[in-house]
């Protein structure tokens, strides 16, 4: 298919265009992943279990969300 005969079908918003895609080498862009090591004292480690729990997800899972908030704060001024 021609990109002017996509763009016509996406733009058409009428049919499906997934099956006009090739997903199986698509990536997100800036989500590749390095592996870093923290050492955290105990009563931190208890405050993020409980915490982790009480939302019921991981700790690695609540770890990334914070710093993730604390970074888009630091980058938007807050």
């Amino acid at each position: 298919m021609k990109a002017e005969d996509f763009d016509k079908k996406f733009d058409a918003g009428e049919e499906d265009i997934l099956d006009d895609l090739d997903l199986s080498s698509a990536k997100r862009s800036n989500q590749q992943q390095k592996r870093v090591n923290v050492d955290f004292p105990i009563w931190m480690i208890d405050s993020l279990d409980k915490e982790a729990t009480r939302l019921g997800v991981t700790r690695q899972s609540i770890i990334k969300v914070w710093l993730a908030e604390r970074l888009e704060q630091r980058r938007q001024g807050i």
